[in-house]
């Protein structure tokens, strides 16, 4: 799902200005993008748009039909449906972005580490591949069995198996890149290793790690998703499009649309980031660009 592209170490303002071009040229990207944006936007103003305190319990109204005042109707406990999406709308952004950054600076620093250090390359990897044998969901449910169920634990416990992918691409990477000539060059010179590192190999792994950095995110919200489903993700007093679902799937024939919405906000979020990767890894891998600007 990732490319390895190896670039030059350095690039032209012209280079910079043609790709972004390219960027926005690129109709995969712009609709990914745009759902991103959206995104952040109605997390960033949530208070504003939400009509009701999405926490509020009022079971005398429970499972009510769409209202001036309910715009999309309540939940089985009075909850109304618009300001739980709006809520909802935070967690996904929070757990998507924060387990992309930790898995991308710590599967980037092992797979720096084991790319350019021999003797622990094995160690490390073996490490990794141990981790990848166990699925992903399976250990985030270990995970916060034992830490317990909060967004901070829940982060961490889906970030812990993107590493060692993360890990191995940049190890991939980087051991391609210490082949080329301008590296070996350097070494010849005398640079030293925090030098070469920064100035010839982070460029390089920059842009698959901007594309799985992608893949990342939408993954960590379908598994949130997917554990507050089964009870063991956000605390209910905590709206999730996973929770949401979880708490309308007894009265879907009553009322398909409790379950109907938050899915469709979940389809259309991992929808729009998974685009936004597949532009950008068109784009910055020439060898599966197939037109001018990499546009389809």
């Amino acid at each position: 799902m990732t490319a390895t592209t190896v670039i030059a170490p350095a690039s032209s303002p012209v280079d910079v200005w043609s790709s972004a071009r390219k960027l926005l040229r690129n109709r995969t990207i712009l609709f990914g993008l745009g759902v991103l944006v959206l995104l952040a936007l109605v997390a960033i103003f949530a208070s504003v748009l939400w009509t009701v305190d999405p926490a509020a319990l009022k079971p005398r109204l429970r499972l009510r039909p769409p209202s001036a005042v309910n715009w999309l109707g309540t939940d089985n406990l009075g909850r109304d449906i618009w300001s739980r999406l709006i809520y909802g709308s935070r967690v996904s952004l929070i757990v998507g972005a924060v387990v992309a950054i930790i898995a991308v600076i710590a599967g980037s620093a092992l797979g720096l580490i084991a790319g350019m250090v021999r003797w622990i390359d094995n160690v490390l990897m073996r490490m990794m591949d141990g981790m990848m044998a166990i699925p992903a969901i399976l250990l985030a449910i270990a995970l916060i069995g034992g830490l317990g169920a909060n967004l901070v634990t829940i982060c961490i416990a889906i970030a812990i198996p993107e590493i060692p992918r993360v890990a191995r691409m940049v190890r991939s990477v980087v051991l391609t890149v210490r082949e080329e000539a301008y590296v070996e060059a350097a070494v010849s010179m005398g640079t030293r290793l925090p030098v070469l590192v920064i100035r010839h190999i982070v460029p390089n792994i920059l842009a698959p790690l901007i594309v799985q950095a992608t893949y990342i995110a939408s993954s960590a919200i379908l598994i949130e998703a997917s554990l507050s489903f089964l009870g063991i993700g956000m605390p209910d007093e905590i709206p999730s499009w996973g929770n949401m679902m979880a708490d309308a799937r007894l009265y879907f024939q009553v009322r398909p649309g409790l379950m109907l919405f938050p899915g469709i906000c979940i389809a259309l979020t991992v929808l729009g980031i998974n685009r936004l990767g597949d532009g950008l890894r068109d784009m910055l891998d020439p060898r599966l660009a197939r037109s001018v600007g990499g546009v389809k």
